[in-house]
């Protein structure tokens, strides 16, 4: 069962961005490079947050609930700044290749178009934001031990895949109004997008009590072997 479990939820999960990849990216070595280079970015903006986050808990006080709290808020904020900061980064690096494709063409055009580049590198940032997301949960989802056997839900592992897929697709969509925002001027879109970001990050992000339980109930059973 816990294996059908971790195919399912990883097929949930990845499976649309792996046919958006296969069908759309795959075929293309360029893309394929944007598409990598883009989930480095995010990579970038994961590992300078995850520095400033071990900074800011090592600083405060870890025994006051509210100060863990506060904590917590700051970091998912930080962390989605940081993230739509090294967006606009990776999109001027894509605007500045793209000007140099287009002058070392002979008919003077870039193989690739803006937008395109907008619906790879989004997709890479999306794949890469699910992977950090979902892998230890799937890792758990192998076992031992039955979610919601003691009474918590039954449902966190699924959740967990749909709310990566949500959030896969979402950075797609993002990256794509973000860099048509940049290339028209449109600054209140971006900040749209910074918003909604910021929102949908702050409804999905479950507090670390609750995962430690629903973790905690699923390797119950596994505890109590004698």
């Amino acid at each position: 069962m816990t294996v059908a479990v971790f195919f399912g939820c990883a097929f949930i999960a990845f499976g649309p961005a792996l046919a958006l990849f296969i069908f759309t990216i795959a075929r293309d070595p360029l893309r394929v490079i944007i598409l990598i280079a883009g989930a480095f970015f995010w990579l970038l903006s994961l590992l300078l947050s995850s520095l400033v986050w071990f900074i800011a808990v090592k600083a405060s006080r870890q025994e006051e609930a509210t100060a863990q709290k506060g904590l917590l808020i700051f970091g998912v904020m930080f962390s989605v700044v940081l993230q739509e900061v090294f967006r606009f980064a990776y999109y001027r690096l894509l605007r500045k290749a793209n000007e140099g494709l287009a002058a070392i063409s002979e008919e003077n055009l870039s193989p690739i178009s803006i937008r395109q580049m907008a619906y790879v590198a989004g997709l890479g940032f999306g794949i890469m934001s699910g992977a950090f997301s979902m892998i230890n949960i799937l890792s758990d989802s192998l076992g031992p031990g039955t979610v919601g056997i003691f009474g918590d839900s039954q449902y966190y592992f699924i959740t967990s895949a749909f709310m990566t897929l949500a959030m896969t697709l979402l950075h797609t969509f993002w990256g794509v109004v973000f860099f048509d925002s940049c290339e028209r001027n449109r600054w209140w879109a971006v900040a749209v997008v910074l918003s909604l970001h910021l929102l949908v990050s702050g409804l999905v992000s479950p507090s670390p009590s609750h995962r430690s339980r629903a973790v905690r109930t699923h390797n119950t059973c596994a505890d109590k072997r004698p």
